[in-house]
């Protein structure tokens, strides 16, 4: 699935219910669901299967926000593309 199948289906299934959230308590939610990450990581680093959910949860998340704020994730990532942002190079040299 590429990123933009990604963000086209957590709106198919989240956008009506998020929409009414708003980008404020959405924003809320994608925190817990960092902090829910960060959890899992210091718990269990090997815990791959949790691990994997927790990082699913996070990006849906993510991918709501962008589609709440009009932003495209496949857009987003370009900005990488051609390695560091700032400094082009791939390790970044910065």
């Amino acid at each position: 699935m590429t990123i933009e199948a990604f963000q086209r289906q957590i709106e198919a299934i989240y956008y009506e219910r998020d929409a009414e959230r708003g980008v404020p308590l959405t924003f809320t939610w994608f925190v817990e669901e960092v902090g829910e990450l960060a959890k899992e990581i210091r718990k269990d680093p090997q815990g791959m299967e949790r691990l994997r959910e927790e990082f699913a949860d996070v990006f849906a998340w993510l991918a709501t926000l962008a589609s709440l704020l009009g932003i495209s994730l496949e857009d987003a990532a370009q900005i990488y593309a051609a390695g560091c942002p700032k400094c082009k190079d791939t390790p970044c040299r910065c």
